[in-house]
């Protein structure tokens, strides 16, 4: 296997000029670039990436901790991350860990043994009090709101935008009002249930707890949820959804069932999603995309100059044709 003296050799340039162009130095003359380029074409060198790794102290990856690969939440966050880590010429080593407090820690693991340069967690189950050993030994950036000096966040309050769809909801005079999300525990989920049991009692209307649906991650589980609710002797006549997907799917199991929306319940949704645009859904906008996007970039000023920043993006209603 070829060296880099052999294509210094071959292309008539010192051994320092080899390293230059390897490690895409700005500085060499065009000439000689080509020369070396053409000399390590010719000898079919390989570079040793673990090599420039050791030396540089980086591997040029970032890991991405996330529950699901499928879900369009994650999957517009990972994509967003994409994005920006192409710019800056950084890979991203997945971890999926269906929500697993196992899979996490093992994640985290790996990061402190420096398999990446750093994490980037879009959600988790562990507890804070198990994650923070780990989060703090590295640059780590979290994607929910986090009252800790040391640790980069990108987030949505939840809370915030949880009770804004609610109180467009009591605007509009339902009363009957349930949700749907992906789980019940969890730091964003608990945000939720408070803005709905909150804005609830201030209107004096008790929380219906059978109206509450749990395990909603795609169209399927709309589906299921519609079938359930029109097996009910009392039903909703509003419904708060954490996802476009499960909407989607709670508005074509209705409409089979021979029911109507809004007129037999309103739905509305979260993430703005294209989905919600082609079905006329009311939701509410998360910034998804541009949260990766942010998240990424204070994962490389937290690398690069110790910076730490916590920053929300905002929601915003889009009023379509559900409610």
């Amino acid at each position: 296997m070829a060296n880099i003296r052999e294509i210094a050799k071959l292309a008539n340039v010192s051994v320092s000029t080899v390293s230059r162009v390897l490690n895409k130095h700005p500085y060499v003359a065009e000439e000689k670039r080509l020369a070396v380029m053409q000399a390590i074409e010719k000898l079919d060198y390989i570079q040793n990436i673990n090599a420039v790794h050791l030396s540089r102290g980086k591997t040029k990856t970032v890991g991405v901790m996330l529950p699901y690969v499928n879900h369009p939440y994650f999957s517009s966050l990972l994509e967003g991350i994409g994005e920006e880590a192409l710019k800056h010429e950084y890979g991203l080593h997945l971890f999926q860990t269906a929500y697993d407090p196992d899979k996490e820690i093992e994640a985290l693991a790996k990061m402190k043994m420096r398999m990446v340069d750093g994490m980037i967690i879009l959600s988790r189950k562990s507890s804070w009090s198990k994650m923070e050993e780990y989060c703090l030994s590295m640059p780590a950036v979290i994607c929910e709101k986090l009252d800790h000096p040391s640790v980069s966040a990108v987030f949505i309050d939840h809370y915030k935008a949880f009770r804004q769809g609610l109180d467009h909801l009591l605007s509009k005079g339902y009363r009957r009002i349930g949700y749907c999300i992906a789980r019940r525990t969890g730091t964003n989920s608990n945000l939720r249930y408070q803005a709905f049991s909150e804005g609830l009692a201030e209107q004096n209307i008790a929380v219906t707890e059978d109206w509450i649906f749990d395990r909603c991650l795609g169209i399927e589980d709309g589906e299921r949820v519609a079938r359930q609710l029109y097996g009910m002797a009392e039903r909703p006549d509003a419904l708060l959804v954490s996802s476009d997907q499960v909407a989607a799917g709670i508005i074509a199991e209705w409409s089979k069932l021979g029911l109507r929306i809004p007129g037999d319940l309103a739905v509305l949704s979260f993430d703005n999603h294209p989905i919600s645009r082609a079905l006329q859904i009311t939701t509410m906008d998360l910034p998804v995309n541009e949260m990766g996007k942010t998240a990424f970039r204070l994962f490389l000023e937290r690398l690069t100059s110790g910076q730490v920043k916590q920053m929300e993006a905002e929601a915003a209603l889009i009023e379509r044709k559900t409610v």
